[in-house]
């Protein structure tokens, strides 16, 4: 076991942040189709909503697709720092794709395997049986490779949740403290991340609202062209555009 690195830590998280905040930059300036954003939303769900304006409307699209996009990148760098933790403390191992495992570490002659996810709250249930499947067939593996004790975990960033049946379910599950502990042997480790997470925030996130506003601005105009009749919105049209049966291609 190595000694954590406190300084190394910080480096890395700041580092691996700031393409986070570039990621989701270049989502409202350049990424963002209005096209697709509005055959992918549910118009649906705004009109229950009553959203009786553009703006609102293309907000709410705009927001919702963001908040998707975001969770994904974010939930990214909370893993990739888990692992460079842990490969710090422990020389973790990772696992190439299709394993369904991220890394594995020794520690006191008991080998770890480990899927990263950024929550707890992850995963339909198809995913959670293959989970499953993948703990125990990977523990089998490793026991009968390495004659160790393997314990595969299901490591979350954040969170307190436990699986109640770890035995039966093929892996543990562990969140926040109890997780950033068993890769780093810091108890307050998940507390000290906190600072290097929130690097430059206000500077980076003032430069985000302003491309985000001129993103709404701009296709809320766009949107009241194509989808408002005497300045209200035009659901039927809205509809045809997001739901209707395509067209057949003309010769």
């Amino acid at each position: 076991m190595n000694k954590l690195n406190l300084i190394q830590i910080q480096e890395y998280a700041e580092k691996q942040i700031a393409e986070f905040h570039k990621q989701r930059l270049e989502y409202v300036s350049q990424k963002i189709d209005f096209n697709k954003l509005l055959e992918q939303k549910n118009p649906y769900l705004f009109k229950a909503k009553n959203i009786l304006t553009a703006h609102d409307l293309v907000k709410g699209f705009v927001d919702a697709f963001l908040q998707s996009q975001e969770e994904t990148l974010f939930g990214n760098f909370l893993e990739g720092l888990a692992i460079f933790v842990c490969d710090m403390v422990y020389g973790a191992e990772k696992f190439e794709k299709g394993v369904g495992m991220d890394f594995m570490f020794e520690k006191n002659n008991t080998i770890y395997v480990v899927e990263c996810k950024a929550g707890w709250n992850w995963g339909n249930s198809s995913q959670i049986k293959q989970l499953k499947v993948n703990a125990i067939n990977i523990k089998s593996k490793l026991e009968k490779e390495t004659r160790k004790k393997v314990i595969v975990v299901n490591g979350c960033c954040f969170g307190k949740k436990k699986n109640l049946y770890p035995e039966k379910d093929g892996y543990f599950k562990m969140c926040g403290q109890e997780f950033w502990h068993l890769i780093s042997n810091d108890d307050e480790l998940y507390i000290k991340i906190i600072e290097p997470v929130g690097h430059k925030a206000k500077q980076r996130n003032e430069e985000f609202d302003i491309a985000y506003a001129a993103l709404i601005n701009k296709f809320t105009v766009e949107f009241s062209k194509k989808f408002c009749t005497q300045g209200v919105i035009n659901w039927q049209k809205l509809l045809e555009f997001n739901s209707g049966r395509k067209k057949p291609a003309s010769n």
